[in-house]
């Protein structure tokens, strides 16, 4: 016997292992899993987790679930890793590959097998209908019974009563989207019929995504609930997402729809289907539109039963701010990817960044975004695809604006701060109690505009800026009106706006009605009051009660529908998407550094009006024939970035880490900075604020919170949590300890999460440095008139541009290029980004889109269209306007396009025919020239083209032709 010679310690090593062998231990120790089966093991998981079983062949069991996966199951064409099998019958594959592929051109592949389906296997429909390509990290699902069938990334698997709730319909959504009847456009304005047509012409492309700028004011919700009842109506939605970023526009959003009719049969919107507003986290399955602030949709992704009862006026920025890469949004089987047909973001340029996007492209839908302010960054995220673009100036023209002119305010201590010498008795104010005490100046006080209305109140310079305000409305504003019109004042904080309701009363001396602040903290004041303890003893309970019956909501809608207030003070509540149409003056008395912010800021005063509901709350006046912006700062002159200035911040504030803690974050160096200034903030406490704390956060101290989120961030706390249960020598895995230490976060941070009041109260305490009130320095008024003209600021913006580029032009090779055109040297784009960069370091207001517009009001005979934020190559047709090599300052694409029919027109004479296959990549090569001003080789093996075959067919398509083609068209259409 071979084995009888051997050593008996030997044999029984051998046995040991054959034993261990057969229960699975040595041979997973001892052999490495391949990537495709790790690949595969994720791929179960996730199968798993949307509703099916996963079986081996020789395992089969069609019964054992209505959705099972069988794997390797042998086809006609081959063995596709899994086939989907519903109800007994195969319905699709899915084709896996291992991490780190690239899945486009696995498509034919799966292609391949669902036309050999073995003979005896029933089917939904030959061939398979359905077909998915995953690495278990990145996954494509093609439904081939489109049109036009594309593949398409998808979070993760549809469950398995989706696809024959699918294949029994009729037609396909794909293809009842290009067949939608004609619009009735009676009651549109044309902007809107333009938005909607564009829309679904767009529809039947197949785009996956679409934008819609419309300006403030322009009916951009009425807009999408036209075309979202049409979807639902005719294109067969299940069921439709409308994204808000705040409660109060979801409340607005939800009137538009209880006041559309159709245009059908006469129903309103609710009464031929539900519309569900959240408020909660629970979803109506029979409802065909959702209303939700994207906070709730993320919270409710996480399963959150109990979320914040703030949760929808969070604000987004909070969490936004906080995380250095996005927080993973896991599947979640009570809330499949298939649960919304489409998706519409409400002002999507808040809305589409890091945490958010995530939760947007969770979902296998279309996404449609309505903004007025687009960004660079929104246009990408909507593939630049620009299905509408109507701003402030075409709906002016149209009549559905209202213009605006701009008033200006400026003061001496507003422009320059003041000083106040030693000896001199000021004010000193508590933020948090707001009680005043005198206080003898040791040193000169010197602040400048900046510590203004923060760490220093002049009360003077709020009066002279009011005080010429009442004089000059009536006078210089709106001449010969007797009723100050509807005016809303943007301040600085909570506190300035309390600071500026009070002296606005007394300026115009008026009761409490005349003006009234709007924010989030409006009517809550803070009582003492004594309670009995069970043991027969008293103590002071400080609780927050609402000074008057009236909500903040209540207020505005007062202010938007009667006489009183004439004045409204808010901070930024009514900043954004809030509609009220009577407004005639934008009054700001704080500066905003965020162009999208101010844009919309701006944006509440567009609005027309009906004389109905002009002379309901003004009476005698019929129209609303313009509105005034009053800038008591400068912040119409300062030049405005594209995005919020939170954005850029190095450190986070504590009011936002509070928010965040709301929002759910896992962050632990958010968590570990919270519980910090937790620790600091506790030890300025006296015995009152202490009590105060203590009792809103229902008996727990600061310290003891602080030391619960630390605890649950301990590494070592979590690894052993982690292991329990399984075993002494169980390594936890990533994703174990990840589960782990969130839940334990969640746990710790709940104290502040489901406790708005706590978290409000903090908020005012933080702040509650004093602030000095002088109410020494006398204010005097610089200017108050007409602000400078639009065609001034252009003309200067205009000037600026061309003179910089004329110093410059030997400096910066795109200049020497687009100055010279040297010979053979073409422009690049790293070379246009270069230009890009050193203008903006410059003068950050030279964005395509401003020098455009400021070109159009200097010298509008000689401007064809327009540019907008994110046309990156329109920067080579500004600057050869600028330097008059072209008499014609048009978009870049169109004369791309110019030249580009020229060409084929050339080659056409000179006998040179193309196929059309050959004429559509010529398209795409043109497409890609006139955004990125060349086209290389490379370029190839990115979308479009890398979806078209790529190099290879490009190769197939034009042979050894191809390089002499590329240089002779990147020469002929960027010249």
């Amino acid at each position: 016997m071979q084995w009888a010679n051997k050593p008996r310690a030997i044999l029984l090593e051998f046995f040991a292992f054959r034993r261990e062998w057969r229960e699975g231990k040595q041979f997973h120790q001892a052999t490495p899993m391949t990537p495709e089966e790790k690949a595969r093991q994720k791929i179960d998981a996730m199968l798993t987790a949307s509703g099916w079983v996963v079986q081996a062949k020789d395992k089969l069991n069609l019964s054992a679930s209505r959705g099972v996966a069988v794997c390797e199951l042998s086809f006609k064409t081959g063995e596709p890793d899994y086939t989907l099998f519903v109800d007994g019958k195969a319905i699709g594959t899915v084709e896996a590959k291992p991490e780190g592929d690239t899945l486009t051109g696995v498509e034919e592949q799966s292609a391949k097998y669902v036309t050999g389906v073995p003979f005896g296997v029933a089917a939904w429909k030959s061939p398979l209908p359905f077909c998915y390509e995953s690495t278990g990290a990145e996954t494509y699902f093609t439904n081939r019974l489109d049109p036009d069938p594309r593949s398409r990334r998808v979070f993760s698997f549809h469950r398995p009563e989706t696809l024959p709730a699918w294949v029994q319909q009729e037609k396909s959504a794909a293809q009842r989207l290009r067949e939608l009847p004609p619009l009735p456009t009676a009651n549109l304005w044309p902007a809107q019929v333009q938005a909607i047509t564009n829309l679904e012409k767009s529809f039947a492309t197949g785009r996956p995504r679409a934008l819609i700028q419309m300006a403030t004011g322009s009916g951009k919700t009425y807009t999408a609930v036209n075309f979202i009842y049409r979807l639902v109506k005719y294109a067969g939605a299940k069921r439709v997402l409308f994204l808000v970023d705040r409660g109060n526009l979801g409340r607005q959003t939800l009137k538009e729809f209880q006041q559309f009719v159709s245009p059908v049969n006469n129903y309103k919107f609710t009464e031929e289907y539900i519309v569900q507003h959240l408020t909660g986290n629970s979803l109506d399955k029979s409802a065909r539109v959702v209303i939700g602030t994207i906070q709730r949709i993320y919270s409710m992704l996480k399963g959150e039963k109990e979320p914040p009862p703030d949760l929808d006026d969070l604000p987004i920025e909070a969490a936004e701010s906080l995380f250095k890469k996005p927080v993973p949004v896991e599947y979640n089987p009570a809330f499949p990817i298939e649960e919304f047909d489409f998706i519409i973001t409400d002002e999507c340029h808040r809305s589409i960044y890091n945490l958010w996007r995530q939760v947007l492209e969770y979902f296998d839908c279309s996404l449609i975004g309505l903004t007025a302010t687009p960004s660079k960054q929104t246009f990408g995220f909507f593939q630049q695809n620009l299905v509408m673009e109507y701003n402030h100036e075409n709906a002016v023209a149209d009549g559905v604006n209202v213009g605006c002119d701009i008033y200006r305010i400026n003061t001496r201590i507003t422009q320059g701060g003041s000083e106040v010498e030693a000896g001199f008795h000021v004010d000193k104010r508590d933020r948090q109690t707001r009680k005043v005490r005198w206080e003898q100046l040791d040193e000169v006080l010197t602040y400048d505009a900046a510590d203004l209305d923060r760490d220093v109140v002049a009360p003077d310079q709020i009066r002279t800026v009011l005080t010429t305000f009442r004089d000059k409305v009536f006078t210089e504003m709106f001449p010969g009106r007797a009723d100050l019109p509807k005016t809303l004042i943007f301040a600085k904080d909570d506190s300035h706006a309390d600071d500026i309701v009070r002296i606005c009363r007394d300026v115009f001396g008026k009761g409490n009605d005349f003006c009234q602040k709007i924010t989030y903290r409006t009517g809550f004041v803070r009582i003492v009051e004594k309670k009995q303890q069970p043991d027969g003893t008293e103590v002071e309970v400080i609780i927050w009660k609402r000074a008057s019956n009236l909500s903040p909501e209540e207020i505005l809608s007062a202010f938007r529908n009667s006489y009183f207030p004439r004045i409204a003070v808010t901070v930024d509540m009514i900043a954004t998407g809030t509609d009220i149409k009577p407004l005639e003056i934008v009054f700001f008395m704080r500066t905003v550094a965020s162009k999208n912010f101010f844009d919309q800021m701006k944006g509440r005063g567009v609005r027309v009006v009906s004389e109905t509901e002009m002379e309901n709350v003004n009476p005698g006046v019929k129209r609303k024939t313009h509105f005034m912006i009053v800038d008591a700062t400068g912040v119409c002159e300062r030049v405005k970035t594209e995005t919020r200035p939170l954005e850029k911040k190095p450190t986070i504030s504590f009011e936002k880490l509070l928010d965040a803690a709301a929002l759910g974050t896992t962050e632990v160096a958010a968590v570990e900075s919270l519980a910090g200034r937790l620790i600091r903030l506790e030890r300025r406490f006296d015995a009152e604020v202490e009590a105060e704390v203590v009792q809103t956060a229902k008996g727990q101290t600061l310290s003891q919170i602080s030391k619960g989120m630390l605890n649950a961030i301990d590494p070592d706390a979590i690894q052993a949590q982690a292991k329990q249960g399984k075993g002494e020598h169980h390594q936890p895995t990533e994703t174990e300890i990840r589960e782990v230490r969130d839940t334990r976060i969640k746990e710790a941070l709940a104290p502040l999460a489901a406790n708005p009041d706590l978290r409000n109260l903090l908020k005012k305490i933080q702040k509650a440095a004093d602030q000095t009130i002088d109410i020494i320095s006398r204010d005097k008024l610089i200017y108050a008139g007409p602000a400078q003209t639009s065609t001034q600021s252009g003309g200067q913006l205009a000037t600026s541009f061309r003179e910089y580029i004329e110093q410059h032009k030997a400096e910066i090779t795109a200049l020497q290029i687009l100055y010279s055109r040297p010979y053979k040297q073409r422009l690049t784009e790293p070379m246009l980004k270069e230009l890009e960069k050193k203008l903006r370091d410059n003068h950050a207001a030279w964005t395509e889109d401003r020098l455009w517009d400021a070109f159009a009001v200097t010298a509008p005979s000689k401007v064809k269209g327009r540019s907008q934020a994110g046309r990156f190559a329109d920067l080579v047709a500004l600057v050869r306007f600028a330097l008059e090599q072209q008499p014609v300052l048009e978009p870049f694409a169109e004369s791309v396009t110019a030249r580009f029919n020229e060409w084929l027109m050339d080659k056409a004479k000179a006998g040179v025919k193309f196929s059309a296959d050959q004429l559509a990549w010529l398209h795409l090569i043109r497409e890609h020239i006139a955004t990125s001003l060349s086209i290389e080789p490379d370029d190839f093996d990115y979308a479009p083209f890398s979806q078209r075959g790529g190099l290879g067919k490009a190769h197939q398509l034009f042979g050894e032709q191809l390089p002499e083609l590329l240089d002779e068209l990147n020469t002929v259409l960027a010249a």
